[in-house]
Parts: structure tokens; sequence; C-alpha cells
């Protein structure tokens, strides 16, 4: 990772929680009004959705299909989260999957050593140290040859400059639309701005960490992902995570009744499916999830192993009856042949003495 990329990422980790302070410092001693907090609001809505709904169930896992428009807006919203461009986002977070909380992984937070040093160092890589580390490092013509083939994406990609200006400008221009004051736009770029990638940005990076590290897990998987069900709302859905890395292509992180409605972005891709604007999304059958329980696949893996075990002593019991037959046959060889043999030297014998006793030539004349 260059120098220059190194203190990008250093500046888009530090000003937004520098916004957060000067917002509380411009708004002390005064309520912040509804229109900042509606800028707010519907900022972090839109932009944080572009992560889940775009960057993430859409472009990395290909859950669910729609038009090519479609494509251009979610990665639009989705770069204005500020997270990197789509390309570079995508090619990281299949790494993620494909060497998950193992060597490789870019954002573990379990390969930084035992204990509670290494814990605590583990969970600040996945939180934040990676993006001084590996952010960015996938190659993305292995990780993400899909998206470099479309023309339209490897163009957003390249314009993520333009989408930063954007993303901090507009709701600024916004708020002065509506309030008319400089001191609205000011508010607007702060809290609307800044403050929502703050809040964006460590809401993603608690999934990166807390998420596999803290919560509750229910199906066989070799990862250490987690359900954190209070993160769910904040996160739109993506910290039901250990559904997630169970089923990585599921529409839905929200699983059961009570994490659907959780799940925010999951009730989104509903409502976008009813309207005919995407289709083929994917859903995992109650089946196929019941065969993934931690005990079920405990027990199919109990009777694997059982099943082979067997096979194993089949097999060791006919290797046994297969040496016994060749011993025995072996030795009723070497009976006939000893019995053949005894007999051989009693009629040599025999002749012998005949010759011995004067009888006539064993020859012939």
């Amino acid at each position: 990772m260059t120098r220059v990329h190194k203190f990008t990422n250093l500046l888009g980790v530090a000003l937004p929680p520098a916004a957060l302070v000067l917002g509380i410092v411009l708004l002390w001693h005064r309520a912040i009004g509804p229109l900042v907090l509606a800028i707010l609001l519907v900022s972090y809505v839109l932009t944080a959705g572009g992560i889940t709904l775009g960057y993430h169930r859409l472009f990395t896992h290909r859950s669910f299909q729609t038009s090519a428009p479609m494509r251009a807006v979610l990665a639009i919203i989705g770069s204005m989260a500020l997270e990197g461009s789509v390309i570079t986002w995508v090619a990281d977070h299949r790494k993620h999957h494909t060497f998950t909380d193992q060597e490789g992984d870019p954002h573990s937070p379990h390969l930084a050593g035992p204990g509670f040093g290494g814990a605590i160092k583990g969970l600040w890589h996945a939180h934040m140290g990676w993006l001084f580390e590996s952010v960015g490092q996938a190659e993305q013509e292995r990780y993400a040859p899909d998206l470099l083939k479309d023309p339209t994406i490897r163009r957003i990609d390249r314009l993520f400059p333009l989408w930063i200006v954007l993303s901090l400008g507009l709701p600024g221009l916004i708020a002065f639309a509506i309030a008319g004051t400089w001191w609205a736009a000011l508010m607007g770029v702060v809290w609307g701005g800044l403050v929502r990638v703050f809040l964006v940005h460590h809401i993603t990076w608690s999934i990166n960490s807390v998420c596999h590290f803290f919560g509750n897990r229910r199906f066989d998987v070799e990862d250490e992902s987690r359900n954190v069900f209070w993160l769910a709302p904040f996160s739109l859905g993506e910290s039901w995570h250990h559904n997630h890395h169970a089923f990585p292509t599921s529409a839905f992180h929200g699983l059961r009744l009570g994490e659907r409605l959780t799940d925010p972005t999951g009730l989104m891709i509903l409502l976008l499916e009813r309207l005919g604007l995407i289709w083929n999304v994917v859903r995992v059958s109650p089946e196929r999830q019941a065969a993934k329980l931690a005990g079920a696949a405990s027990t199919v893996r109990t009777v694997a192993t059982d099943a082979a075990t067997s096979a194993k002593l089949a097999a060791a019991n006919a290797r046994h009856a297969a040496t016994g037959a060749a011993s025995s046959a072996r030795f009723a060889a070497s009976e006939a042949a000893a019995n053949a043999k005894h007999a051989a030297a009693h009629a040599g014998q025999a002749a012998i003495d005949s010759v011995a006793s004067g009888g006539a030539d064993p020859v012939g004349a």
C-alpha cells in the first residue's frame, strides 16, 4: 500500500469523528434542528443501503439481478458511503469469504496471536487497522473479473473522487436550498456529510470486528462469524452475519421471522421485487437451513463417519479372509508335494532293495 493511499485512508478515518466533535461544539446550547436531523437520517439510510443492497448483496454475492441503470445507481450510492470504490470493495470482500478467519483474510480479528492481547490487536485490525495494511490488496482480476468486464461499473469505479465530493457537498446544498442560510449549509455538510460518514463507517467496520467475535451461532460453518441482534437495525440487517456466512448468496440475511423484521435491506429487496425492479432473488429454503444446523450437520458427519468405519472394517475382514484362504492353499500344496516326494522316495528304495536281493534289473533288458 502506497503512502498516498495510507494518508488518504487516515483522512477518511480521522475527519468524520473530528466533524462529530465540531458538530457538537457548533450546536452547544442549541437544539439540532429537524432539517439537519432529516438530512442526516436520509443520507445515512441511502448510503448505508448503497453498501448493503448494492456493494454487498448485488455486486459481491449476486443475490439478485436488476437492470443496467439500477446497477449504476446502486454503485454510485454505494460509492458515496466513502468505503472505497466499488470494484476494490467487492474484490476485498470476496477475498474475505475465500479465506474467512484464515491467513489471507483481509480483516479477520483472529490472526493476531493468542490471549487477551491478541484479541485486542485482532479486534483493532478487523475494525480499522486493516485500512492501513491490507485494504485494496485483493487482485481484482481474480476476485472481481465480472465487474472489470462491465464498462459502466469500471467508469463509476474510476470516478470515485467525484462521488466523495458529491457525498459531502450534496447535504450542504440541500440544506442551503431549503433553509437559505450558510449556517444551514454548514450544518448539512457537517451532519449530513461527515458525521454520517463516521456513523456508516463504524457500523460497517463493526461487522468485520464485532460480528466475528461476539454473538450467537447456529449453523455448521468453519469460520467465526456471529449474529449480533442489537446491531441489526443500525447495519440494515448486515449483523445477521453468521446467517450470511452460512448462505453467502442469500438475498436475505435475516432467516427467522424476528430476524427478517430487523433486516431492512431484505425488506427493501422484497419491495423492489414486488415493483419489478429486481428479479431472480436468491432465497434459502427451510430444508436447506435445517440441513445446515450445527446439530444436524454433526449427525450427518457422525453417520458418514460410522459408514466409513464400517466400510473399512468390512474391507479389513475381506483382506483377512483372502489372506487365510491363500495360506490354506499354500499349506495344502506343500502337503501334497511332501507326500509325493515321500512316495517317490519309497518307490526308489523298493527298487534298490529288489536289485540288491537279486531281482530283475529295474531299467529292463
